[in-house]
């Protein structure tokens, strides 16, 4: 999955694009997610219904964004005036992975973004069930209708790393020196470290205790030690839609009996 500098188009004309780690310094750790999120807008028509209540509209402006100025990002894009309005979407939905980073996982181990290296496995949008069925409900069956522009917004892959973006990743960990990569949920570790030395592909295999969740383990990827901390993804550290409260208790035992003595 090479990086691609035309990816496809939000509903609505937004180009979307790869959101990557701006800062290239060297940093202490190394932390890999799933797939970069988006700028969500609510959806409004003329009368004042609501169509949609979270939409992406827009790639993110930084990767894992906590939502600041999203009003400013979503008043640029125009739409026809017949479609109605885009507002902002409620706050929770803009940057919710962004905020438990900072919150849930960084400032417990003693962390700023500063000694962080930023990555996910697929580095821009994707389209999941729930927006396809809005995008079908309210914006396909009115494309006409309203003069809405095409969109080509490319759903979840089924195959989240081949061993071309697995490469790029590998690159920007050399960049970036890390010594520590952590890991975010179970999807990093299938397709990242487990193919390329750490054998384990799921968080369930170093351990869903009090005791085994969260520590710090030793592997190699091509030779090279490296330490490796793998966590829960942020729905579960957030508590954000249908996360699962095991995986979410566990990790907030960690925040406050283990993460500030690890690093």
């Amino acid at each position: 999955m090479p990086m691609k500098s035309e990816i496809g188009t939000f509903p609505f004309g937004q180009p979307i694009k790869n959101v990557c780690q701006a800062d290239r310094t060297p940093k202490k750790v190394f932390v890999l997610g799933v797939y970069a999120s988006a700028v969500h807008a609510k959806w409004v028509d003329d009368n004042g219904k609501v169509k949609v209540k979270a939409l992406a509209v827009d790639s993110e402006p930084e990767i894992f964004w906590r939502g600041e100025n999203a009003k400013e990002i979503i008043d640029k894009i125009s739409i026809p005036a017949s479609a109605g309005t885009l507002l902002p979407a409620e706050s929770k939905l803009n940057g919710p992975s962004g905020v438990a980073l900072d919150d849930k996982y960084l400032k417990p181990l003693g962390l700023t973004r500063f000694d962080v290296w930023l990555c996910d496995l697929v580095p821009h949008s994707c389209r999941n069930d729930r927006q396809a069925a809005a995008l079908k409900r309210e914006y396909d069956q009115n494309k006409d209708k309203l003069k809405l522009p095409e969109y080509n917004w490319p759903k979840v892959p089924l195959l989240l790393a081949d061993t071309s973006r697995r490469g790029e990743i590998l690159d920007e960990l050399n960049t970036a020196t890390s010594s520590i990569i952590i890991t975010l949920g179970d999807q990093p570790l299938k397709w990242f470290t487990s193919k390329l030395g750490s054998k384990k592909a799921r968080l369930l295999d170093y351990g869903d205790t009090d005791e085994s969740y969260g520590l710090v383990r030793n592997i190699s990827i091509y030779g090279r030690s490296i330490k490796l901390l793998p966590l829960v993804h942020p729905r579960q550290a957030g508590r954000l839609g249908g996360y699962s409260p095991k995986w979410a208790d566990l990790h907030e035992k960690w925040m406050k009996c283990v993460a500030d003595s690890l690093l």
